[in-house]
């Protein structure tokens, strides 16, 4: 019988001046756009007064699973090193898992910061006891165009420097139309936002208390497909869900799928509540319209909702919480306390 996860720890934070590592455990972003890895890192080094160090692989594209596999050893191993921050995202991380070494990491725990493709690290490391953050990659949200946006520097300053509680709010207004990052033009002012819907609430009659656990939805389907998920469904009883959904633009139905999978799995139904992330409706291949925009977000909303119907139907959700491929975006800890206060209409998370 697989024991349940390690109770879950917060590796000490850093502080203002320490080193930090920027890697690239999925795709080497930063070689082929160096415009908005330049912006993240500048950021990281003046508004976070941060020292940056990179690895071989930060900036190489086609980087082996065992050369950036090393790397990870290698931020982990460094005591100077006080924390790991992801350049990007990519779609290959899982080619990664097999090559990490469990116990040099556990035994030098760190925080690390990423989301989207780095769903899998993060889990990795929650399996682990460490408790991890999805949020923060340096050339999406530190290398934002124009500046960063108020509500995403806030969260991640709060979770890179901070250990208390901190409320999650609706953002008034977001966007997920990007410019391209080979266009020098795109980053001479901040992207266009748009009115953004207050959150949705469903079965918000309790307060729900538990360790975060979740992240990309794609990610988790391709886990889940390579029997990578290393603990049986009931260990995850009582912990909080959150799922978002990326770029590609996952259809409803195929949102209902996973969810469906997740249900007949037995996995559904562990988690009391859920965070849904405002879903990513926009994109080069995909350039929808405002009014399809809407209708795109809406009939996710409806899908989620009809797995939850079928499989989880005491689970409380909150649908458009700014996490995930979101502008602006909040950061989530993996492992790290989630409080849910349905009456009162409140998100608290634990940094």
């Amino acid at each position: 019988m697989t024991p349940p996860p390690p109770p879950p720890r917060h590796p000490a934070k850093p502080r203002p001046g320490d080193r930090v590592a920027v890697l690239s455990p999925s795709a080497g972003l930063p070689g082929l756009f160096p415009q908005p890895y330049e912006l993240g890192l500048r950021r990281l080094r003046e508004d976070f007064g941060l020292r940056v160090v990179e690895y071989p692989t930060t900036r190489k594209m086609g980087a082996t699973p065992e050369e950036r596999a090393a790397d990870v050893h290698a931020a982990f191993a460094d005591p100077e090193v006080k924390a790991v921050i992801a350049s990007i995202g990519g779609d290959d991380q899982i080619a990664l898992l097999p090559h990490l070494d469990g116990e040099l990491i556990r035994a030098n725990p760190k925080p690390f910061f990423g989301y989207s493709d780095n769903t899998n690290l993060l889990l990795f490391l929650r399996d682990l006891g460490i408790v991890g953050y999805h949020g923060g990659s340096v050339m999406v949200e530190l290398g934002r165009p124009g500046a960063m946006h108020p509500m995403t520097a806030d969260s991640l300053r709060a979770a890179l420097f901070t250990s208390g509680e901190y409320e999650l709010n609706a953002a008034a207004a977001s966007g997920d139309v990007n410019g391209p990052w080979d266009d020098p033009r795109t980053f001479d002012s901040e992207p266009e936002l748009s009115p953004a819907a207050a959150w949705t609430w469903h079965n918000a009659d309790r307060v729900v208390e538990g360790p975060g656990w979740g992240g990309n939805l794609e990610i988790l389907s391709w886990l889940l497909m390579a029997d990578r998920m290393a603990r049986p469904a009931e260990a995850h009883a009582g912990n909080v869900l959150f799922l978002e959904t990326s770029e590609e633009m996952p259809g409803a139905e195929e949102v209902y799928r996973i969810l469906r999978s997740m249900g007949e799995r037995g996995l559904l139904r562990q988690f009391p509540a859920l965070l849904m992330g405002r879903a990513k409706s926009w994109s080069f291949e995909n350039r929808l319209g405002a009014e399809e925009r809407g209708r795109f977000r809406r009939e996710q909303r409806e899908a989620v909702l009809r797995a939850l119907h079928a499989y989880a139907p005491d689970t409380m959700a909150v649908f458009d919480v700014d996490l995930g491929h979101t502008d602006p975006q909040l950061v989530i800890p993996v492992g790290g306390r989630v409080r849910v206060d349905g009456p009162a209409r409140r998100v608290f998370v634990t940094y």
